[in-house]
C-alpha cells in the first residue's frame, strides 16, 4: 500500500493521520514546524492540538513538503487562510487532493477547491467535509462525512478505497461547491450559536437560531450553484447541528466567550487553534451583499467580530420584521 500524505499536524490533521494508520498503513504527516515535527516522531503525541491520541506506529512526521511527493493521495489540512502558500510548495505531480480544511479565502473570496485548483493545476480535487470532531475521529469513534469528488465515480473509487474504515464512512458526492459552502458558513453560523449559550437564551432559541441559519446557509448555496439535497446532508445540516451544539467546536466557544461579554480581539490573539468563521465571517458578509443574499445571522456575527455588544445584536435580531418562514427574499 502506498503511504497516504497529511498535510497539516494541527488537531485534526493529527486525528486524520491516526484514522488512516489504524489498519496499518503508512502516513506521511506534514507540519510546518521542525521542533513539533521531532516531538511526535519522538513522544508519539501531539501535546499541544491533540493530547488525547497516542500516535500510532506507522505515522512518520516530516517538515519537508518534498517527502510527499511519493504520495498518491494527499489530505491538505491547513487552515484555510494558509492554504494557498502551504499546496504552492507541493511537488508538480498528478496526484489527488483531499482538501479537509473549511472556509473561504478572505483576500480572493474563493472557494478552498479553486484555490487548490490554481495552486495545483495537475491535481484531481476532491473535498472531505462533515460532523467531525478530531477527538472523537481519533478514538476511533464511528464518523460518517461527505466525499466529494471532482473526478466523479473513478476518483470516488480511488480515495474512499483509500479513507474508508470501519469506524469511518465516506458518502459519494459530486457537488464539491455545496460541500464546501456547508462547511464553510456553518463555522460563522456555530459562533451566533455560540453567542446564545453565552447569553444563557435557551435551548429554544439555539435551535431556532440553527434553522434559520440552515436557510440562510441554503440560500448563499443556491446562488453559488449548491444543491439543496447537499445541504441537507452531511456536510451542511449534519456539520451544522454537531458545531453548532457544542463547546468541543472552537466556534462556538468563541461564540460562548463572546455572549459572555470577552471581547473579539483578545480572544482571537489569545487563540493557539483557529476559530476559522472569524476568518470567514467577513467575505462570506461581503459575498452575500455583493450577490443581494439576505443574511441577517452572518451579519450579526460580523457586528460582534467588530466589537458590538452581545445584546444589543440578538435584539436587533429579535425585532426585525415579521415574515413568512418559507419567504424567499428579494
Amino acid at each position: 500500500m502506498s503511504a497516504v500524505g497529511v498535510i497539516g499536524a494541527g488537531a485534526w490533521g493529527t486525528a486524520l493521520a491516526q484514522m488512516l494508520a489504524s489498519d496499518g498503513r503508512d502516513v506521511l504527516l506534514w507540519a510546518r514546524e521542525a521542533e513539533l515535527v521531532d516531538t511526535l516522531n519522538r513522544d508519539r503525541r501531539n501535546e499541544i492540538y491533540l493530547p488525547s491520541a497516542e500516535l500510532a506506529p506507522s505515522i512518520r512526521a516530516t517538515d519537508d513538503l518534498a517527502d510527499l511527493a511519493q504520495c498518491p493521495t494527499l489530505l491538505a489540512v491547513t487552515p484555510a487562510q494558509h492554504l494557498s502558500s502551504v499546496l504552492r510548495g507541493l511537488s508538480k505531480d498528478p496526484r489527488d487532493l483531499v482538501l479537509c480544511s473549511k472556509g473561504i479565502e478572505a483576500e480572493t473570496g474563493l472557494l478552498m477547491n479553486d484555490v487548490a485548483a490554481q495552486a495545483c493545476p495537475e491535481s484531481a480535487i476532491a473535498i472531505l467535509s462533515g460532523p467531525t470532531f478530531a477527538h472523537e475521529v481519533a478514538a476511533g469513534l464511528p464518523t460518517a462525512v461527505t466525499l466529494a469528488c471532482s473526478g466523479g465515480n473513478a476518483q470516488w473509487d480511488r480515495i474512499s478505497g483509500t479513507i474508508a474504515r470501519q469506524h469511518f464512512r465516506p458518502y459519494y458526492s459530486d457537488d464539491v461547491v455545496g460541500a464546501e459552502i456547508g462547511g464553510a458558513v456553518k463555522n460563522v453560523l456555530a459562533i451566533a450559536c455560540g453567542v446564545v449559550d453565552g447569553l444563557k437564551l435557551g435551548q429554544n432559541a439555539r435551535a431556532a437560531l440553527i434553522a434559520r441559519g440552515y436557510a440562510e446557509m441554503q440560500r448563499f448555496g443556491d446562488a453559488l450553484g449548491a444543491r439543496t439535497e447537499t445541504l441537507a446532508g452531511l456536510c451542511g445540516l449534519g456539520d451544522l447541528v454537531l458545531t453548532c451544539t457544542s463547546t468541543s467546536s472552537r466556534n462556538f466557544s468563541l461564540g460562548k466567550a463572546l455572549g459572555e461579554g470577552q471581547s473579539a480581539d483578545a480572544l482571537m490573539a489569545d487563540r493557539r487553534t483557529v476559530a476559522e468563521g472569524a476568518f470567514t465571517a467577513p467575505v462570506l458578509k461581503r459575498l452575500a451583499r455583493e450577490r443581494g443574499i439576505e443574511m441577517p445571522i452572518v451579519e450579526s456575527v460580523n457586528l460582534l467580530l467588530d466589537g458590538a455588544r452581545a445584546n444589543a445584536v440578538v435584539g436587533e435580531l429579535l425585532t426585525r420584521p415579521l415574515r413568512s418562514e418559507s419567504e424567499r427574499p428579494q
